[in-house]
């Protein structure tokens, strides 16, 4: 493993670089496994995909949103997770990994796990899964938050999946540290979501870079021809959010254009807001789904409305979905939940 200071504990076989052999990933006992299994897409189609590799403790399909059948239930399509880490050196006031490792001593502080590993079983599925897909890096944890060591993330996985062209991997980050994949030639694999705010509402609850900061960030990478997404998620409804959210709107296409944005609203499943200091965030919260506490329906659509309106009306911009959403209000919006685009797929 390798501690948040960037020391890594190298495995007692490891080789020099970090480097699998060929032969070893192909052809060796230790291949690992591919496990497929029959998934219900929100299409209504079935089709066999990944489940996980070995034990899913590196690649596993989150699965944990079942297939929406009543209104109030959350729309989520099963996408694949690459879990090199977990945790996160950011301290936001809603981050739903305070409840998800408050049993760790550590808390939500970052570990990364053996680079054989991830290399082992990222190649093994690259060379054996035909069906294209997106694995996200930042599910439960912060894809840049280890760029400052001798070996950097992105770096590694980026290069991994450069090898092919059927599948790429996603980055979600709060951070501008982009100098190790700004440095790469070939990144036509990869994918890079920046995980934005309103500018107030950031400064209150988000302990991480400005937006500022992560927006010259996107617009370096856009520049460098990454493809770059992004997350205005969880918008909160602040006094004069409708301002603030426009102004935000309109400093990203100062920036770049992104290929893809998802917009999600303040919830708060009731781990995460036991496992939080700062509950001030909670005043917002009034309705209950099976994601946790949400904003109230009437306002999260009026919130909705009022930024996709814009963004169709001002910039002609369309390609837009929603994160853990009900399909309620998928349907309010006349948006299409079957044919979901959001941040974690294609």
């Amino acid at each position: 493993m390798i501690s948040p200071t960037g020391q890594r504990k190298l495995p007692l076989n490891n080789n020099p670089g970090n480097q699998v052999s060929e032969n070893l990933v192909l052809h060796s006992s230790l291949k690992p496994k591919i496990i497929f299994k029959n998934y219900k897409l929100l299409n209504g189609r079935i089709e066999k995909l990944v489940c996980r590799v070995n034990d899913g403790s590196i690649i596993v399909r989150f699965d944990k949103t079942p297939i929406p059948k009543s209104l109030t239930d959350i729309v989520c399509p099963h996408f694949l997770e690459l879990k090199w880490a977990y945790g996160c050196p950011f301290d936001c006031s809603w981050c739903y990994l305070k409840g998800t490792f408050r049993f760790r001593p550590n808390g939500k502080e970052p570990v990364i796990k053996d680079y054989d590993k991830i290399e082992r079983h990222t190649r093994a599925f690259l060379a054996e899964v035909a069906i294209p897909e997106i694995l996200n890096t930042g599910e439960i944890a912060d894809s840049l938050m280890f760029e400052n060591g001798d070996n950097p993330f992105s770096k590694f996985i980026i290069s991994i999946f450069g090898s092919q062209n059927i599948h790429k991997v996603l980055f979600l980050t709060k951070s501008s540290n982009i100098k190790n994949p700004l440095e790469l030639e070939s990144h036509n694999q990869a994918i890079m979501s920046f995980s934005l705010n309103a500018i107030p509402v950031a400064d209150k609850w988000e302990k991480a870079p400005s937006v500022l900061k992560r927006l010259e960030a996107a617009q370096k990478l856009y520049k460098a021809g990454y493809e770059v997404r992004v997350r205005i998620d969880p918008m909160v409804p602040i006094e004069n959010w409708k301002k603030h959210y426009f102004y935000l709107i309109d400093l990203i296409y100062e920036k770049f254009l992104p290929t893809r944005i998802t917009l999600g609203s303040l919830r708060g499943l009731q781990s995460t807001i036991n496992g939080c200091t700062d509950k001030s965030w909670t005043k917002y919260l009034s309705e209950s789904s099976n994601w946790g506490e949400k904003i109230e329906k009437k306002l999260r659509y009026e919130m909705y409305s009022a930024i996709i309106q814009y963004l169709h009306q001002k910039y002609d911009y369309k390609n837009i979905g929603l994160c853990k959403e009900t399909m309620h209000m998928w349907k309010m919006l006349n948006m299409e939940h079957k044919k979901i685009k959001c941040n974690c797929v294609w």
